[in-house]
């Protein structure tokens, strides 16, 4: 018995780019905008309709999903996860888009290394720390940091 695996090339396809905006391939990024000044690294997967806000910088190994939104002067570290999927049903949401949830991030937020970042809405001037795990909105600017990121200090 021989299997035929389907091949499926990363791509970038139906992008919206501002100016001066810079990707390092390869990448996976479809049907999202991404506004000027603003560097993609390698091995970042960016879906459809999501927004990415000026001078921003997404590091290498990320992945944001369906419905996230990203303001301005923000930093994306290496291998940060969004999730929009809160298994709400004991399960995988699939393809039921009316499960998932989205996701706000402010201008100013700088996210660290390996962060999770659950459907939250994130105030501006914030810091998550690395392999932080975001499950509740965070409505004050500060440093967060643990699992479940808790307020450290006051910016």
């Amino acid at each position: 018995m021989k299997n035929n695996p389907a091949f499926k090339k990363v791509s970038i396809r139906d992008v919206k780019f501002g100016k001066n905006v810079v990707i390092v391939e390869p990448v996976n990024l479809y049907e999202c905008f991404i506004n000027d000044n603003t560097f993609i690294g390698p091995f970042v997967e960016i879906q459809k309709g999501v927004r990415i806000g000026k001078n921003c910088r997404i590091q290498s190994h990320s992945f944001i999903c369906e419905l996230v939104i990203i303001g301005d002067n923000c930093f994306i570290s290496h291998g940060v996860m969004f999730i929009n999927d809160t298994f709400s049903s004991g399960h995988p949401a699939g393809g039921d888009k009316k499960l998932w949830k989205p996701t706000m991030i402010g201008n100013n937020v700088s996210i660290g290394t390996n962060a999770t970042i659950l459907p939250v809405k994130i105030s501006d001037n914030v810091v998550i720390g690395a392999g932080s795990v975001v499950t509740k909105d965070i409505l004050k600017p500060g440093i967060y940091v643990g699992n479940p990121a808790r307020k450290l200090r006051d910016l």
